[in-house]
């Protein structure tokens, strides 16, 4: 907000000025849960999320496993370091996920600034691919776990939730497990290993994931656009932001 100029009234010969509104401000890193970290105004999750299943009360019934669809499970999401990432899930079910942390989806604008840094960097560790930093050169999970050898009818909806290409060795690793895959902000694992879903109308989804980083954009610029908000597949992931607090006056 532009602060306004100061102004002047005369009262019995007198100045008077007039005193500018004050101005909110800024937030600090103790504005944001300790799960996330404080990127401009904004708060992100520090780890790629997964899922605890609820009941209508809010209260924990029992961790959702990674490798299964929400289906029609009440989840809500969390932020932790070691723990597998949750992967089939569509961008409809991921803001709804973050609704019930009291978060949300990011924009693609908060997801890149979350990335990238200040400067702008193409990976969250520099401007140069380092190999090996992030969790982008993994196995092929349906060879893994196809007996025949893969064919057009291999990349349909049903074989591509198989929950066993989550658990397929080398492909998803756990959260933070790829120390050198952090941003300046210390957020994990925001190339690679499973796509995250934005809050864009359009279904965006960045960063990529183990088996592609590249493709559709390099790295902190990856985005995939090609599916609709339903979709979800074993590499659909997603994290959640919130606004930050203001600092107090």
């Amino acid at each position: 907000m532009k602060r306004p100029a100061l102004g002047t009234a005369l009262v019995s010969s007198a100045v008077l000025f007039v005193s500018s509104p004050a101005v909110d401000a800024a937030p600090s890193a103790g504005a944001c849960p300790e799960e996330m970290a404080l990127v401009g105004a904004t708060c992100v999750d520090r780890f790629e999320a997964s899922l605890d299943e609820i009941d209508a009360r809010g209260v924990v019934i029992a961790a959702h496993p990674p490798e299964k669809p929400v289906g029609k499970a009440m989840v809500r999401a969390k932020s932790l370091r070691g723990v597998r990432p949750q992967a089939y899930i569509s961008q409809k079910e991921a803001a709804l996920a973050c609704k019930n942390a009291d978060k949300r989806l990011c924009t693609s604008a908060e997801w890149q600034a979350a990335c990238g840094g200040t400067p702008k960097t193409r990976y969250p560790y520099g401007q140069a691919r380092q190999r090996g930093a992030c969790n982008d050169e993994g196995r092929e999970p349906l060879a893994a776990i196809q007996k025949d050898k893969i064919s057009p009818d291999t990349w349909g909806i049903d074989p591509m939730n198989d929950p066993r290409l989550h658990l397929v060795p080398g492909g998803v690793a756990r959260t933070g497990r790829f120390d050198r895959c952090q941003s300046e902000a210390g957020i994990h694992d925001m190339v690679g290993n499973v796509h995250e879903w934005t809050s864009d109308e359009s279904g965006t989804m960045r960063g990529g994931y183990y088996l592609d980083t590249a493709t559709l954009g390099v790295g902190c610029a990856y985005a995939a656009t090609g599916h609709d908000r339903d979709y979800h597949d074993y590499s659909t992931g997603f994290r959640c932001c919130r606004d930050a607090a203001a600092s107090p006056q």
